[in-house]
């Protein structure tokens, strides 16, 4: 099935070719270019009016110098829509209302209910026609320490898109840029080595450090970086250490192999614990460029590019007619600095040689152990950076270099940030722990499933008490804490708009109530527990590709909705805004809970083919939450 709004701007768009050829894109004798007229075919604000509106006649107007309404009504004579509308009609200035009819959507419906279980459970959003390579940067944390709250959004906002991406038909590579390089892991080592006396007794028996797992990282780095920041010597034997990992000494190397795998190690159980797809087939850190940093510096000097600055060497990024594109705050040209003076190397030098490998440029790079199973780049169409707002300054000059430095091609590779705001805490300010601390994600998702566990074990109660139940194990109680109290983290955040700051709320996200997880498995166990009350196999009706009629209101506006799945996804796509199809689930949601009020499912009245079609109709409503719900990495439950 086709996406419903693309199928009517296609109608929409021949009929404005066949009323005014002559400012369109219609064939003309003697035109060689041709002009594009956008439909502007839209989802109806106000069902009264109709299920969709087409716009695009006021801007056509405006070209043609004619009234908006002529122009509008000139469309509506040439517009066939007979065979899946009813007839158009033209409102107000010049909009074009256009409602589906009721036997279409049931035969739509019919069709996306055939399943093969062979295949995904695509629900109409047919796969792209034209699927592109995209490479998604994304989570990458800072390795030798533990998880915190601001690595959420980027893991699983990135998880989102991966899937959409995915399920779309799109070649997806992940890849996990894990900060497993620099000057911490100098500090560590140093540390390791000069300060063992000043260590606890734990520590004192780890001191091989082949012991040392994140939390006792963590706490080390800490001492570390108060030591490096206030003794000058210290500071000097971590610079040290640092040069003698670049430089492959095999002492300190054995130390940060094990630091790194430790950290990965934690890591992965936290991906685990989110449901997120990261594996260690992912990780591309930026130890995995060091050995070409010092291309990278040839390169960009062979495009001179480059400029010493007191002693570092500088890219000044200029447009064609020698502008500075980036200026400080004073005016002077900002530069994307590449080499230090000491000739250490950057996060532009390593985000340049990322880029490039990704690109193509530099496709001689191995990893062994990345999704790219050989050495050669994924030579992707598109990269997606999906990193805090924040950073914005840092990709707009990493991009514009890269362009300048071939790195990338302008038209043929797609560099795009994902930018997200902050998580906030009631006070207005990034969420911190009472103390004022940073909150350690592992810690969040125990709260998460400890308040879960809480809500589910009353919730079970109130139902057993009023008879609507059975009885909850501990062990289900529990497996459904932990899919709501993980949901609720996840759907708080991705029902956001990913650009806005939020405010973190345990009331809200863990509500019955509202655009939240637990609302939305909530309907989708009460689907199930449909069939479970009428014995009922929901299997037993994917067979069925008959129309499925629609004789009342609330009938027809679910199945509506539910024909809106590959609208809500390409939207979600187009914009790379995850809250796009959670809106669209809630609304779907709501209008299941208008239809299941208004219309008896296992005690239909009238013959029993009405029984069959609202099943078929619940169905379609369970198995599209289910799908919406794991496109954004949350887990449902058959009961709750």
């Amino acid at each position: 099935m086709a996406n419903v709004q693309r199928l009517l701007e296609k109608r929409v768009e021949a009929a404005m070719a066949a009323a005014f050829p002559e400012a369109t894109g219609a064939p003309l004798s003697g035109v060689a270019h041709r002009a594009k007229t956008d439909a502007l075919v839209l989802p109806a604000q106000d069902p009264s009016f109709g299920d969709y509106q087409a716009n695009g006649a006021m801007a056509l107007a405006k070209r043609l110098g004619k009234k908006p309404r002529d122009v509008a009504e000139q469309i509506v004579k040439r517009l066939d829509v007979s065979d899946l509308a009813e007839a158009p009609e033209v409102a107000g200035p010049g909009f074009i209302n256009l409602r589906l009819r009721s036997d279409w959507v049931g035969a739509q419906l019919g069709w996306i209910n055939l399943r093969d279980e062979r295949l995904p459970d695509y629900l109409g959003a047919l796969p792209v026609e034209k699927p592109e390579t995209v490479v998604v940067d994304y989570s990458a944390p800072n390795l030798a320490k533990e998880m915190h709250v601001g690595h959420l959004r980027s893991t699983i906002i990135g998880d989102a898109l991966v899937r959409m991406l995915q399920f779309a038909g799109h070649k997806v590579v992940r890849q996990n840029h894990v900060g497993d390089w620099g000057t911490q892991f100098g500090m560590l080592t140093a540390y390791f080595d000069v300060k063992t006396r000043d260590l606890d007794s734990r520590t004192d028996v780890i001191m091989s450090w082949r012991g040392a797992f994140v939390k006792d990282m963590e706490g080390l780095y800490r001492k570390a970086k108060e030591l490096f920041d206030t003794d000058t010597e210290f500071a000097r034997q971590a610079r040290e250490c640092v040069v003698a990992l670049q430089k492959g000494d095999p002492g300190i190397r054995e130390r940060w192999e094990h630091v790194r795998a430790n950290s990965l190690f934690y890591c992965q159980q936290v991906y685990d614990r989110l449901a997120v797809l990261l594996t260690d087939d992912d990780i591309r850190g930026e130890s995995a460029y060091n050995d070409v940093l010092p291309d990278i510096v040839k390169a960009l000097r062979k495009k001179k590019l480059l400029t010493e600055s007191e002693g570092a060497q500088c890219v000044f990024l200029r447009n064609p007619q020698g502008e500075p594109f980036f200026k400080t705050k004073e005016g002077d040209p900002l530069p994307l600095i590449i080499q230090k003076s000491d000739e250490g190397y950057l996060y532009a030098t390593t985000d340049l040689a990322a880029l490039a490998f990704r690109t193509g440029a530099l496709p001689q790079i191995r990893n062994p152990k990345s999704e790219i199973r050989n050495e050669n780049s994924p030579h992707a169409d598109r990269i997606l950076y999906v990193v805090d707002a924040r950073q914005s300054l840092h990709f707009r000059m990493l991009f514009e270099c890269a362009y300048q430095a071939k790195f990338a091609k302008r038209g043929k590779h797609e560099l795009i940030h994902v930018a997200f705001g902050t998580m906030m805490g009631p006070d207005g300010r990034p969420f911190k722990t009472r103390e004022g601390g940073t909150v350690k994600l592992m810690d969040l998702l125990d709260e998460a499933e400890k308040r879960a566990l809480y809500l589910v074990t009353a919730k079970n109660a109130e139902d057993v008490a009023a008879g609507r139940t059975q009885p909850l194990s501990d062990e289900q109680k529990k497996d459904i804490a932990h899919k709501v109290g993980i949901g609720a983290v996840k759907y708080a955040d991705l029902a956001q708009n990913r650009t806005s700051d939020y405010v973190f709320s345990w009331e809200k996200m863990l509500s019955l109530a509202g655009n939240t997880a637990p609302y939305m498995q909530y309907a989708y166990a009460r689907v199930r527990s449909i069939f479970r009350k009428g014995g009922e196999e929901a299997e037993t009706h994917r067979a069925d590709s008959g129309p499925i009629p629609l004789a009342a209101p609330e009938e027809l506006a679910l199945g509506k909705m539910i024909l809106r799945f590959p609208e809500a996804l390409e939207r979600a796509l187009e914009g790379y805004q995850p809250n796009v199809l959670a809106a669209y689930l809630y609304d779907l949601a709501q209008a299941f809970t208008a239809f299941y009020e208004a219309c008896p499912v296992l005690k239909s009245p009238g013959a029993p083919g009405v029984r069959q079609a609202r099943l078929r109709l619940c169905d379609l409503v369970a198995r599209t939450i289910a799908k919406g719900l794991d496109l954004l990495g949350i887990e449902v439950a058959d009961r709750m």
